[in-house]
Order: C-alpha cells, then structure tokens, then sequence
C-alpha cells in the first residue's frame, strides 16, 4: 500500500470513529436510528468519491488529504480552520444531545429530506472535483493552475462551498435536530469568511482571476450573493 493509500484510509476511518464517538457518546446510546442513517449516507457518499479520485485524478486526492489547520500557510486560514473543525464537530455532539434529551422532534419525512441534502451537497462537491482538479484543502495557487470557468464555476464562484453548506444544512435534520442549526449558522459565517480571504489571495495570485470574479457575480447562491 503506498503513501496516498495510506493516508486517504486512515484519514477516513479517524472521520469514522471521530463521528461516531461525537454521536454516540453524548447520546448515552446506540438506539439512534437517524445517526445510523445519516452515517451511512455521509461515509458511502465519501467513500464513492474517493474511489473516483484513486481512480481518475490522484493528484487531486492528494491535495485533499493534505488539508487542516496544520496544512495551512496563512495564520488567518489556520485559525479559521481551527474554529470551523469545532463548530462541525459541536453540529453532531448538540445532535446528540439533542437525541438523548428529547429536545426536537422532526418529522420522518424532514429526516429523509436532510439526508438526501446530504447526497445532494455530495454530488455538488463531486462536481466540482471532476471540472478542476486543482481543488486542494489548502489555500495556495499549485504549479500550472488556471482559473476554471466552465461546468459549476460558471454558476458561482465557489460551487464547492455551496456543496458543502448545502451537505451541512442537511445534517441538522437528517440527525433529528433542530437545535443543531445554531452550530450550521456558524459553520455559514466561518465558510463565508474564508472563500472572502481566498478570493483575495487568488486574486492576488491567480492570473486571469480578478477577471473571473467580474464575469461571475455570485459567489455561492445564483440570484442571491
């Protein structure tokens, strides 16, 4: 097994055990249907884009394994890191409380419709990955980087945010909770604040970038902002 292998495996069964622990522990309890669900979804989604990426575009797989506050360059990127890797494991641990103190109740119907966000946010996310392959974990400009203007980045600017936000936006309700949006609200702002510093580096180092951002107004939500 070589080094990317490696590294890809144990990075996800840590996101495993770490989601696990965040939604069991609190709970007190395994009888959480809607954590079993969600964990299926999430993982089998991860686990097919994965394999997508071993198979067609491994640079880009490495770009993703290297990522996290450690990763970054800037002092800025490394504590909103920090803060965002918080905000989303205290979304599953207020879910688990939530669970075990009977403070919500969502529908089932509601539950399935934040599970499918879930898948939706995924199919986003793998999107992107299959038209720019230059999307790292880190913010940095890589050696013979273009600026990407076709398939989502014709939409918005950062259609892999809007992925993400779409994927976290169902997390709430697919685990049951509606307590576990006030930690959503927050992840929004860290991710809002993160893609404004991006887009101030890449255009800074990014030729034909500034260009982009004129053409494309919208940054995550067409019509909207």
């Amino acid at each position: 097994m070589n080094n990317l292998a490696a590294r890809t495996i144990v990075g996800f069964v840590q996101l495993v055990v770490s989601l696990g622990v965040l939604l069991f522990a609190p709970a007190w309890t395994l009888d959480f249907w809607q954590a079993w669900a969600y964990l299926a979804v999430f993982f089998a989604s991860a686990a097919l884009i994965s394999t997508y990426l071993w198979k067609n575009d491994r640079k880009l797989l490495e770009r993703r394994v290297t990522a996290g506050p450690r990763a970054e360059t800037s002092r800025y990127q490394r504590l909103i890191q920090i803060f965002a890797s918080l905000v989303f494991m205290g979304m599953f641990a207020v879910a688990s409380l939530d669970h075990r103190f009977a403070w919500s109740t969502v529908p089932f119907p509601i539950v399935i419709a934040g599970d499918l966000l879930v898948i939706l946010g995924f199919l986003i996310v793998w999107r992107v990955f299959k038209e720019n392959s230059f999307t790292a974990g880190t913010i940095e400009v890589a050696p013979g980087q273009n600026v990407i203007s076709s398939g989502p980045y014709a939409v918005v600017r950062h259609p892999m945010y809007s992925g993400a936000l779409i994927m976290l936006f169902g997390t709430a309700p697919a685990l049951g909770s509606w307590w576990a949006l006030i930690p959503f609200v927050a992840l929004k702002v860290i991710i809002v604040l993160r893609l404004l510093d991006e887009e101030a580096f890449l255009s800074q180092h990014l030729p034909g970038y500034a260009q982009y951002c004129k053409r494309v107004r919208f940054r995550l939500l067409p019509g909207v902002w």
